[in-house]
């Protein structure tokens, strides 16, 4: 399909969607709280979902730009919304259940502050630190695997380890070692945060090719010389892989961990909380929080990675 073609027929699809939408998020509150929504509201919204699964597949359609795939995600991510706030309205689902958007947006206005500190304490700190620390020691651990082969009979098998350990099981047991402060939280990331490094880092330097190895030995150059110039850079795609996924391991480990103790702030001791008081609504924009947080490291890492590795072949073909 030409992208002219789905420029012509993408206005009208979006338009119609856009005041069908409004036209049904006016209709639902006007119906009032009743037993079972009108048959008219429903058939409504499931016309509303054909034109918006119509939008997204005509958006995802387009090519050219980088740009697209965003609008696509912001567009689907939208409609999700949309469905959610009608959806519990229509259909009166209880806010302890699920609480509406509006009704989430709102508590991430009253209590921002708030959360403003968990923040603070869980990612800045705890992830921070413990995604930093964790990553660097595999880097490193690999590396000198790498250089002295002896090592993986020994270190690796010891290393694999770490991933093995239930976070349930470790978390308390790092609150006894470090306190209940964030340094108990960012040694559990270490401990998460380690070994998927390790691994990327193992495969990365060994993904250059022995024609380039055995050309950079002809020309006389030492191991240290190789792995500059030839191996890191060919290892890139491998470690910002690593570290992507290791951004999300951290936050989900020191959300959890948070949970076995922690101070009066933070992202986890937030959700536990407040779910217990039933103020679900607080927990939602706890979560709402973390995930907004891991999808923008998620994203920073790739544009990173594409300003470090552009050259390699597997960037230049996205």
């Amino acid at each position: 399909m030409k992208r002219g073609g789905v420029v012509g027929r993408l206005w009208p699809t979006l338009i119609v969607a856009g005041l069908a939408a409004v036209a049904l998020a006016w209709a639902v509150p006007a119906a009032g709280t009743v037993d079972a929504p009108p048959r008219g509201l429903v058939a409504g919204l499931l016309a509303v979902l054909l034109l918006a699964g119509a939008s997204v597949r005509q958006v995802a359609a387009l090519d050219g730009r980088r740009w697209y795939g965003t609008a696509t995600a912001a567009l689907f991510g939208a409609w999700i919304v949309y469905f959610w706030q009608v959806g519990v309205t229509l259909f009166d689902v209880p806010r302890v259940l699920l609480p509406a958007p509006s009704f989430i947006g709102q508590m991430l206005l009253d209590r921002g502050d708030t959360l403003a500190g968990d923040f603070v304490q869980t990612v800045l700190k705890a992830v921070l630190v413990g995604w930093a620390l964790g990553s660097g020691l595999g880097f490193v651990v690999g590396v000198a695997i790498d250089r002295a082969p002896f090592l993986q009979r020994g270190l690796l098998p010891l290393a694999s380890l770490t991933s093995t350990v239930p976070l349930v099981a470790v978390a308390p047991i790092m609150v006894m070692w470090f306190g209940f402060d964030w340094p108990s939280k960012a040694a559990v990331v270490v401990l998460m945060t380690f070994f998927p490094m390790l691994v990327a880092t193992l495969a990365g330097l060994q993904s250059a090719g022995k024609l380039e190895r055995e050309l950079m030995h002809s020309y006389a150059a030492g191991y240290a010389r190789t792995l500059l110039d030839l191996r890191l850079p060919m290892a890139m795609p491998f470690l910002f892989s690593a570290l992507k996924v290791n951004a999300t391991l951290a936050l989900i480990g020191a959300i959890v961990a948070e949970f076995f103790g922690s101070p009066t702030v933070g992202l986890g001791f937030r959700i536990s909380t407040e779910a217990a008081r039933m103020n679900m609504a607080l927990v939602w924009g706890a979560i709402v929080v973390a995930a907004v947080t891991g999808s923008l490291a998620y994203a920073l890492l790739v544009q990173l990675e594409r300003k470090v590795a552009f050259w390699h072949p597997s960037i230049r073909s996205r």
